[in-house]
């Protein structure tokens, strides 16, 4: 079933590795996005876009969806209505983070749109990775030199427990009002593991300057 697998959406912000790209089972590329698939050695399924940032050749045998300029989505927004409409409830979306601070958030929010619907979404850039959950339980091996924190998307998550962690937490309720779920750390050879009740959540993972 889609729902068991992963559709990757590259987007066209600041270019990032695209680690995991061989576990997703479906690859979209927005716009600008297809220079970083190019980079990257990835041929997407599907490019779609209204094409404002990338007017190069696009391959053959690649389906092409045209948007229009002005609209209501973004294209990176489109392109996670596409993967939730095909089935798919985790999405991974690269390229995602760094340049211009609007679409950042913009991904942030489309993040917590997926969730809303029920999927897992990933968020990578080079030196963060996002994971907007809908509840439910997620489990972090330890990252050297990073730093771990939790944020509400939702007015309240309820039942937030962090195990694991330099600062734990149990049955608590975090609102998006409060940054009380910042800059945490693993404990040594500890798997963080992040458990929410109800409600959206954000797990931020971020490099830590050296």
């Amino acid at each position: 079933m889609d729902s068991e697998r992963i559709c990757a959406v590259i987007t066209g912000g600041e270019y990032a590795p695209m680690e995991g790209m061989e576990e997703c089972a479906f690859v979209v590329a927005c716009d600008r996005g297809y220079v970083h698939a190019q980079r990257a050695g990835v041929r997407p399924d599907v490019i779609l876009g209204d094409f404002d940032s990338y007017s190069g050749a696009l391959p053959e045998g690649v389906k092409i969806l045209r948007l229009p300029v002005e609209k209501d989505d973004t294209d990176t927004m489109y392109a996670v209505r596409h993967a939730l409409g095909m089935g798919y409830r985790h999405i991974r979306i690269y390229c995602a983070l760094g340049g211009r601070l609007d679409h950042l958030y913009a991904n942030i929010q489309t993040g917590a749109f997926a969730a809303a619907h029920g999927a897992r979404a990933e968020l990578i850039g080079n030196d963060t990775h996002i994971y907007v959950l809908p509840g439910g339980e997620i489990s972090l091996p330890p990252r050297r030199g990073w730093s771990l924190s939790v944020f509400a998307m939702t007015d309240k998550v309820r039942g937030v427990s962090i195990t694991g962690a330099k600062y734990p937490l149990s049955g608590a309720v975090i609102t998006n009002r409060f940054p009380i779920g910042t800059s945490n750390e693993w404990l040594p050879g500890k798997t963080v593991t992040v458990r929410a009740e109800a409600g959206i959540y954000a797990v931020m993972l971020c490099r830590m300057p050296q």
